[in-house]
């Protein structure tokens, strides 16, 4: 087994052992980002020498003693839309080329804080605005999209070039590229996590979390991460807390809620299939499985897109004006409809948001979880643009990603995106666990139970394919139990 397929969780009792040292951690990680970057492309820059350097620290720091919790030592990621002082901020796009941030983003300064170590900036969909981060291939498939708009984190934390990173999420940007390469992302609760120095799409909708290999990895990253900002104005005064979903498997009293209606429509057969034979892994372990009905659900995208694409105008209202062709032609369509978008219909979005809220509050008081497929398809070819269901129906394929997430960002509730198998093509696919405000540590107790039933995979397996092409990357070594299926 490699060093860089260690979790955090197996990373950090080996440092605090002295088993390993933080520079042979970190030197792991950058050797293999070396051999699989020029494949997968996940990475805006990469910080080698200063990640070397904070390296030395943090082995220097656990040599005297001062050990400063679980992630001291363990190599990162950030989404190239977080502010990291004096570093380049690009969100992968031409408008903020020779951009620097002045000061840390909450995020950064928490996770440096905690001794992390920066490896370099991951590529975002530029602006974060779209669902497949083009620049960045799928992990597992290099001829398909790695899923957006944190495509580059969860492609890195899946090839083993980072032992975590971060990502935001406005309509299911850290779940559906977490559930196209086969890792874990979870969105918590709107305002748990703070954004000031983080780039926005739409402040409404903006959520920032971490992408995992384990359901304890993302409990130990939350936790570094959570806690009131009066800086960001829809920070929660509710103090940040310590998440650890803990050794225990059984989930005796919980009520998982199974939609009938809406998140098994329109679902590809193998992902309902491995979603529902979760669900039923579930159940064995106590739960109580209970049939649910998702509330306007005939809503939902007109909500998600009635808020967001007027906000992300706003947000970009003098650089569109500016500089109009350095924007992506897909970005810049959305941008230039939002200068078209009534008040009215932004307004109505707002009052269809309420309501969704106030029907989803009574929804979670029946049920403790909902159990449901992340994305409704596994990763589609990258020059695909549809993605034509039995009935005939065709679907975007960035409506398609977006409908199953949108709900957990209109609403604000956490949701957590967990592997639950491939289909026959290797590909992963992700089951998402949505719960009530604030209940992110009964949805990570539900995904670490889960996550126990299944058989490990390593870092980095599936960056050995490529469909219609030559070359690859070394298949990784065995995994050990501290990594995810």
């Amino acid at each position: 087994m490699q060093l860089y397929e260690l979790s955090i969780a197996a990373a950090a009792e080996a440092i605090r052992t002295r088993e390993l040292s933080p520079v042979e951690l970190v030197e792991s990680v950058l050797d293999r980002l070396e051999q699989v970057e020029r494949h997968l492309q996940a990475y805006v820059t990469v910080a080698a020498e200063e990640a070397r350097r904070a390296a030395r620290a943090a082995e220097q720091d656990v040599a005297a003693g001062r050990l400063r919790g679980p992630l001291h030592g363990i190599p990162m990621g950030l989404k190239d839309l977080i502010d990291v002082a004096g570093a380049a901020t690009t969100a992968s796009s031409r408008v903020r080329a020779g951009h620097r941030a002045d000061a840390d983003s909450t995020v950064a300064a928490r996770l440096a804080a905690a001794g992390a170590v920066l490896l370099g900036k991951t590529h975002t969909h530029e602006f974060a605005y779209g669902l497949t981060t083009p620049q960045t291939h799928n992990a597992w498939d290099r001829d398909r999209v790695a899923g957006g708009s944190s495509g580059g984190s969860a492609v890195a934390v899946a090839a083993g070039s980072a032992t975590f990173a971060l990502g935001t999420d406005t309509g299911g940007s850290i779940r559906v590229p977490s559930a196209l390469n086969g890792v874990v992302g979870l969105k918590p609760t709107y305002g748990l996590v703070p954004r000031h120095g983080v780039t926005s799409l739409s402040w409404s909708l903006d959520h920032v979390g971490p992408i995992t290999r384990t359901v304890e990895d993302a409990a130990l990253v939350l936790s570094a991460l959570a806690g009131h900002d009066p800086r960001d104005p829809a920070s929660l005064a509710a103090p940040g807390s310590r998440y650890r979903p803990g050794g225990a498997t059984e989930l005796t009293g919980l009520r998982i809620g199974v939609p009938h209606n809406y998140y098994f429509d329109h679902v590809d057969p193998e992902v309902e299939a491995a979603v529902r034979l979760a669900t039923a892994e579930l159940e064995s372990l106590g739960a109580q499985l209970v049939e649910v009905e998702i509330p306007m659900t005939r809503y939902v995208q007109a909500t998600q897109w009635g808020l967001m694409v007027p906000e992300a105008t706003a947000y970009h209202e003098r650089t569109l004006r500016a500089v109009p062709e350095l924007y992506q032609a897909d970005v810049r369509i959305l941008l230039e409809a939002g200068e078209l978008m009534p008040a009215g219909d932004y307004l109505r979005a707002q009052r269809s948001r309420t309501l969704m809220q106030q029907a989803w509050a009574r929804l979670l008081n029946e049920v403790d979880v909902i159990a449901a497929p992340t994305v409704p398809a596994t990763a589609v070819k990258a020059d695909d643009e549809a993605i034509t269901w039995p009935d005939g129906t065709v679907e975007g394929v960035a409506d398609a990603y977006v409908r199953l997430s949108a709900p957990a960002n209109i609403t604000g509730v956490p949701s957590l995106s967990v592997p639950v198998g491939h289909d026959t093509a290797g590909l992963p696919i992700g089951m998402q666990l949505l719960g009530r405000p604030l209940g992110e540590a009964v949805l990570l107790r539900v995904g670490h139970a889960y996550e126990q039933t299944r058989p490990a995979a390593p870092a980095g397996s599936g960056v050995t394919k490529r469909r219609g092409g030559p070359g690859g990357v070394a298949p990784a070594a065995p995994a050990s139990a501290g990594t995810s299926a």
